[in-house]
């Protein structure tokens, strides 16, 4: 019985020193940078604390792990001062007895624990920075293998942010003894095919199935088992252990103890040109690549792949599935593809997968932004993807950043704020790349924001130039804005726009104005919401503009893809700009001037327009404006259709969108813009007995006449809750959608006739897109919370 007794008293001791240890490094305090002399520090430390904690803190004969313990959950220590507060005092009760020191050795010791227990950021070492820096790029050779903010190389992890990711003293044992820390994914290996080649590289993922191996100059090889002949270790690819003086080893360690991307993630200009992916390769994809949002800057999501056809689209079979946690209602991303790779995102994190296998290369994540307008999009945690150009992958994140990533890394490279969301700013789409330049919108465009369209430099997150969607008060066009609502007038750019290289032009649409349903504040036109606008993509600078929907009270924004086309119309070739609108009007506009050249409605619930004049505008039908009682108006709020992407097929000469035929009661609200809430001015509500039915539908371009269209036969359930699934045409004749039932399908492009299925029983928030891999070509789908991909067996 006494024996019981003094084990479970040992047993709450233990526990004890655990938990104190832990609660007293787990509150972290970053530090300024130490001004004591670290090897002062480390002399006190072994000669007073390594017979309990060890030589290097990881635990010894007495006392616990005070590295570990501080850092589960990812958490850091407490502050010198604390750590100086509990040396003094000691912990009697779990074991640690209290210690006597003057002033100087106290300060010199609680400095040395924090450094052990602290990323090196908080302790940068006595030294000379700029030295260590030459030496990392000149002498010491050390960037042959490893990069610093995009320069050196990749045969070796990225140090751009080692400071934050490992402590002073793992940071010296990684020098003098590489082979005692490998990084992950870098463990390296030769390996040797079946087909006689060798390739020497390190094992990012490995399995009994396949391998994931990135060669010595950063391209990835994705590896099948039965492709394996040797998987050996390599050790000439090994880190050798520094080979220096220590004078030099105390110059790199200053440097490399300051390497901190939270220190250098603005716009500098000391970043390296791009290397890579050129826009050459965008504006003109490689067969079988999927460079950007919409697989080509067009806007089309027509495919010449051929190996999926009539004759075999029923085999198709899932081939992967790789699950993003996401909030709900789920993923809004379009995959894309480059050089095998494939590129997914959710809100504030990015993923990159062997696009044969669905296997993790890397994964960035940041924590979401709080303090957002709860209703505005980026609090929803919407991302539709992400812009690739050289060596660098781009997206935006929920508080309207542009951030730039290294493709073969996933490491931060650079992070520009595009704008405060504090004040109701947000972003939310994949960015559009023109030449050298990242283009980017901005969400927010029910919020009362000042919409706008950004653009900078690949290279180092300059920004080049900005144009704003609406006026400011006394500019140009601040005409169109007649009462107080300017100052809030919305005008978002949430949807990635297209690029017509040939005429130099880029299209961007522009969203809604506000407040949505309440105009009695802001008479006129209220330029540039509801419209789109062609832009000189080097400067900015306006060349023409045509609003869709002018005053716009319903929430019809113009943020549906404006396309370009290159087709006969009227007889004669054309370079068209081609868009079916939420108003329920298909539009067909002369790219080059923005001369409209045909508009009819392709929905037959459409109640606050007859027509479009020749010159635009909408020729109204009174009755259908928001009251504070409410009328009924056609289309619904969600539109005759939305932001899901449309499809043409150049040999059926059909244009392919998905079509709702549904109405709602408007209602009118004087409410006035407030902080941290949307600005509606009213809303709007489903009539009883009226459900909404959605179609496939195919428009001819030439006439405006609705071909065929194939009904989806789904509850109204999803109808109401705003299922937005797209499409992809295939020069195969095959059309690939998302139905509202949850499935996907395929029809024929000529008849709609249903040719394959496949059901995911998930609500569409994202579209269709295809590549190739190795020959073999696959269809992606975002369904839910999982990346879908489809291939033939």
């Amino acid at each position: 019985m006494e024996r019981e007794k003094n084990m479970e008293l040992l047993v709450r001791v233990l526990k004890t020193v655990l938990v104190a240890w832990l609660f007293i490094f787990s509150t972290l305090a970053a530090q300024e940078p130490e001004t004591v002399p670290q090897e002062s520090g480390r002399q006190q430390f072994e000669a007073r604390c390594v017979r309990c904690h060890g030589a290097d803190g990881t635990g010894g004969e007495r006392g616990p792990d005070i590295v570990h313990l501080a850092r589960v959950g990812g958490r850091r220590a407490s502050s010198v001062e604390e750590l100086s507060e509990l040396i003094i005092n000691g912990i009697p009760d779990a074991g640690m007895p209290a210690a006597s020191l003057p002033e100087p050795q106290l300060n010199e010791l609680a400095t040395y624990v924090h450094s052990l227990i602290s990323p090196a950021a908080d302790h940068p070492t006595a030294g000379d920075p700029s030295t260590g820096e030459r030496f990392f790029f000149a002498t010491g050779q050390c960037s042959t293998c490893h990069m610093v903010r995009g320069r050196g190389g990749r045969a070796g992890p990225d140090l751009s942010n080692i400071a934050e990711e490992l402590t002073v003293t793992e940071m010296e044992e990684s020098l003098r003894d590489p082979s005692a820390r490998i990084a992950p994914g870098y463990h390296p290996i030769s390996v040797d095919l079946r087909d006689g080649r060798s390739i020497r590289g390190f094992s990012r993922n490995e399995s009994n199935y396949d391998l994931q191996l990135q060669d010595v100059d950063g391209r990835f090889h994705f590896l099948l088992s039965e492709e394996l002949l040797n998987v050996i270790p390599d050790e000439q690819l090994s880190m050798p252990p520094i080979k220096t003086d220590e004078t030099e080893l105390k110059n790199l360690m200053a440097y490399l103890t300051r390497l901190s991307i939270s220190d250098s993630i603005g716009a500098t200009d000391e970043w390296s040109p791009l290397t890579g992916l050129t826009f050459a390769e965008i504006a003109h994809p490689k067969p079988g690549e999927w460079p950007t949002y919409n697989g080509n800057l067009s806007g089309n999501r027509h495919t010449t792949l051929d190996q999926i056809h009539h004759g075999n689209v029923a085999d198709l079979r899932m081939q992967w599935l790789f699950p993003v946690p996401t909030p709900p209602p789920g993923l809004q991303v379009t995959p894309v593809v480059v050089d095998g790779v494939m590129y997914v995102t959710t809100v504030n994190q990015a993923y990159a997968l062997d696009a044969a296998t669905g296997r993790q290369l890397w994964h960035y994540a940041r924590p979401r932004t709080e303090g957002q307008v709860p209703t505005g999009d980026g609090a929803l945690g919407k991302n539709r993807g992400v812009a690739v150009l050289g060596d660098r992958v781009f997206m935006v994140t929920d508080h309207a950043h542009l951030i730039a990533l290294d493709r073969v890394t996933g490491t931060l490279l650079w992070d520009i704020e595009m704008a405060d969301y504090r004040e109701h700013y947000g972003s939310t789409s994949a960015p559009l790349v023109v030449n050298d330049l990242i283009i980017s919108g901005v969400s927010g465009g029910d919020e009362g924001i000042r919409g706008f369209l950004a653009a900078y430099r690949a290279s180092t997150g300059e920004e080049v130039w900005r144009f704003w969607t609406i006026p400011a008060p006394g500019e140009p066009l601040a005409e169109t804005w007649i009462g107080r609502a300017l100052e809030y007038g919305c005008g978002g750019t949430w949807l990635t726009g297209t690029y017509d290289p040939d005429v130099d032009l880029l299209y961007w649409t522009v969203g809604n104005p506000c407040p949505d349903h309440d105009g009695t504040e802001r008479l006129g036109d209220n330029l540039y919401t509801s419209s789109v606008v062609a832009l000189d993509p080097n400067d900015g600078t306006l060349r023409w503009y045509f609003q869709f929907t002018p005053h716009d009270l319903h929430d019809w924004d113009a943020q549906q893809t404006s396309m370009v086309v290159d087709a006969m119309f009227e007889g004669k070739p054309r370079q068209l700009l081609i868009q079916a609108s939420r108003n329920g009007f298909f539009y067909v506009l002369d790219r080059t001037t923005g001369e409209l050249l045909l508009a009819t409605p392709f929905v037959k619930n459409l109640t606050w327009a007859s027509g479009i004049d020749p010159d635009g505008r909408p020729k109204l039908l009174p009755g259908a404006n928001p009251t504070v009682d409410g009328t009924r108006a056609c289309p619904a709020l969600t539109g005759a259709t939305n932001w899901m992407s449309t499809a043409y097929n150049p040999n059926t000469g059909l244009y392919y969108v998905m079509a709702l035929e549904k109405c709602q009661i408007y209602t009118q609200s004087s409410a006035w813009w407030q902080p941290g809430q949307s600005f509606f001015g009213g809303a709007t509500r489903d009539i009883p007995g009226e459900p909404g039915k959605k179609y496939l539908r195919a428009i001819n371009i030439q006439t405006g006449d609705i071909v065929w269209e194939y009904l989806q036969r789904q509850s109204a359930e999803n109808i109401d809750s705003n299922s937005m699934g797209g499409l992809l045409s295939t020069a195969t004749g095959i059309v690939f959608f998302c139905d509202d039932s949850g499935a996907f399908s395929a029809v024929d492009a000529e008849t709609g006739e249903l040719l394959w299925y496949f059901h995911t029983s998930q609500m569409w928030k994202a579209s269709p897109m295809t590549y190739t891999v190795n020959g073999k070509q696959f269809i992606a789908i975002a369904a839910g919370m999982n990346i879908l991909s489809f291939g033939l067996p």
